[in-house]
């Protein structure tokens, strides 16, 4: 295998992660090869749970046959029991997300593919922890922008999780340069779209009607987008939010920056949820996650649906690819 290594990191020992990593060794890949960052003995219990073979081997070997995982070890504090997560655990969730960042940012990996994780037990286990996308920017010293996308859009992110009503204080000049300027350079970099399209909503209903609606477009919106399209971005808006995802819209934009989480997303699930996946930009390296939780309920049971894993896996491996031919 000669493509783009990535770094595979199942995320919560006691969700559905592990089982989907033990999906993912069944079938041999063309696109890239993979390394587990995970705990051996939960592996292998998801595996017996699912009735599917596990070989694991030296994180340097390559994987040949069905089953085949190559495996960097980060065992956890505690024996894992499927559906209840251990705050004991929560060192080995995040040591291993942080040394596989490390071996990314070292070259030994062209790019990293995370499960989910169980952000509350990793802050009972004594960790200050707010998100995987939150550790790994802070990690790397990144200005980041959540996308999420699928095979219909990309819906980028101005503000991610905050309560509406703090969403119009928070859009501001330095904000939307930011997360434009981010966005706009992923595309290129990362998905090989050398003058990407980026379609910018509005914040409020109807872009404002010119004022009517609210003046957040008028004063802070539209200036933006005039002062990065005089330094050769393309942005289309501000748009009507309600009419921006139309297919025939849809069509001419690479890109779609939503202003709030509820904005954007509901569409891009809507539109495909089961091959939806997180992608962090402006990382010094490809980081593409699964869009679902831990699936606690589901775990160790082998009915977790393991479309969103591969699509992070092929999504991962066309954007390291991409950044290796550059």
């Amino acid at each position: 295998m000669t493509g783009p290594r990535l770094a595979l990191v199942p995320g919560e020992p006691a969700g559905v992660g592990p089982e989907l990593c033990v999906r993912l060794a069944q079938a041999p890949r063309t696109d890239c090869s993979l390394v587990a960052f995970a705990d051996p003995a939960t592996l292998r219990s998801a595996a017996d749970a699912l009735g599917l073979p596990l070989n694991l081997l030296h994180e340097d070997e390559p994987a040949r046959r069905p089953g085949d995982m190559p495996l960097r070890m980060f065992p956890n504090a505690n024996a894992v029991v499927f559906g209840h997560p251990d705050p004991r655990n929560a060192g080995a969730v995040v040591g291993a997300l942080l040394d596989a960042a490390d071996a990314c940012m070292a070259g030994r990996f062209d790019g990293m593919v995370t499960g989910p994780v169980q952000k509350a037990t990793i802050n009972e286990g004594g960790i200050a922890y707010t998100g995987t996308t939150e550790l790994l920017a802070g990690h790397a010293g990144s200005d980041v922008v959540m996308m999420l996308a699928n095979d219909v859009v990309r819906v980028a992110l101005a503000t991610t999780h905050l309560p509406l009503r703090n969403v119009a204080d928070a859009i501001d000049v330095e904000l939307l340069v930011r997360v434009l300027r981010v966005t706009h350079e992923a595309l290129r970099t990362g998905f090989g779209i050398p003058e990407p399209v980026i379609a910018v909503l509005g914040l409020n209903p109807h872009a404002g009607e010119a004022g009517h609606l609210g003046s957040e477009e008028i004063e802070t919106i539209i200036p933006v987008l005039d002062r990065l399209r005089a330094q050769g971005m393309h942005l289309v808006g501000p748009l009507p939010a309600d009419t921006a995802f139309l297919p025939r819209k849809l069509a001419g934009f690479d890109a779609v920056l939503a202003m709030y989480h509820d904005q954007g997303l509901p569409v891009l699930k809507y539109s495909g949820f089961e091959r939806a996946v997180n992608v962090t930009l402006g990382l010094p390296y490809p980081r593409v996650a699964v869009d679902h939780g831990t699936a606690l309920d589901l775990a160790g049971q082998g009915l977790a649906d393991p479309s969103s894993l591969e699509a992070a896996v092929a999504t991962c491996a066309r954007m390291a690819a991409q950044r290796q031919a550059r």
